[in-house]
């Protein structure tokens, strides 16, 4: 069994339109998103064997707030290029190459791209990930390699502002 978790970086600040959208840094409530998303995941048992990031700093910084966490150290976090702004066949080939000895990945990226991978992955309809909301599928496969479009069961969808009282 391999289960991939989507989280969509936390909310960015637009504070500094000159900037370009790679160098975006969090908005202060994407600074305490990540962390409560964090702790909710972590409350949820889920402890990925792997975590990678798109380098784009709203994301990298999500990934390691919400990292922090769940007990992960940062430098453990890999970045992958081609994860920033990725449509879903490109984040599918991330995927795919994953190495087999991890049996969950967390994947921190953006939109609108990870909704619909998200939504291809799990024969899923969500609407939209919101800043900082995870998803978790599942797939009955023993390779990376074997995952596909509508092959995962949905486990969760999460977002910050439908987290229980206390996170």
């Amino acid at each position: 069994m391999k289960t991939i978790y989507l989280v969509r970086h936390a909310k960015s600040s637009w504070d500094f339109p000159e900037l370009d959208d790679f160098q975006r840094p969090l908005s202060s409530r994407g600074k305490s998103d990540a962390p409560r998303m964090g702790k909710f995941l972590n409350d949820q048992q889920i402890h990925p064997d792997l975590v990678v990031s798109s380098p784009a700093e709203r994301a990298i910084k999500t990934a390691k707030k919400v990292a922090a966490e769940l007990g992960i150290d940062k430098r453990e976090i890999v970045t992958d290029k081609s994860v920033y702004h990725a449509w879903p066949d490109r984040l599918l080939k991330v995927v795919v190459e994953l190495d087999d000895q991890h049996t969950s990945v967390m994947l921190f990226g953006h939109n609108p791209g990870l909704t619909e991978f998200a939504n291809q992955l799990a024969g899923a309809s969500i609407e939209n990930i919101p800043t900082t909301g995870a998803v978790g599928i599942s797939f009955e496969v023993n390779y990376w390699r074997d995952i596909g479009y509508e092959a995962g069961k949905l486990l969760f969808f999460h977002y910050p502002k439908g987290l229980p009282e206390g996170y």
